[in-house]
């Protein structure tokens, strides 16, 4: 069985609006605090939307982030066993790394992100090595 799509992630210029029209749109609630990396999102201005809590309890897990200089963009995270061997072999086909594995802290979860081959950005999440 392939590996699952486990979070989503759209990041603006404007995070707070953006959670506004979100919420209002798809009625979202937001817990508001730090992505997992500065990478993704200015401090205290990611808004994490838990899966449980949207349509029948079995969405996945999402956020709305960024800030000012932020590329407004949305992607979406695969779950790995290894961010960085999946990044390797990602670049191994054609891809390339823009980002990760962070944090670097040696903590056991980071995220990284990867151009496919016609430049669209695609993340991976899961233990750093």
């Amino acid at each position: 069985m392939g590996q699952p799509v486990v979070h989503f992630e759209i990041i603006g210029n404007d995070p707070a609006k953006l959670r506004r029209y979100y919420g209002q749109l798809f009625g979202w609630e937001f817990r508001t605090g730090d992505a997992s990396t500065e990478t993704v999102s200015q401090p205290g201005m990611y808004g994490f939307v838990n899966g449980s809590t949207t349509g029948e309890g079995n969405g996945i897990n999402g956020g709305i982030g960024g800030g000012r200089g932020y590329q407004p963009r949305v992607l979406f995270y695969v779950g790995v066993s290894s961010v960085e061997a999946a990044l390797h072999q990602a670049e191994r086909l054609g891809g390339k790394r823009l980002m990760g594995p962070e944090p670097e802290s040696g903590d056991d979860f980071a995220v990284g992100q990867f151009t496919d081959p016609e430049g669209n950005v695609i993340g991976v999440a899961g233990s750093p090595a």
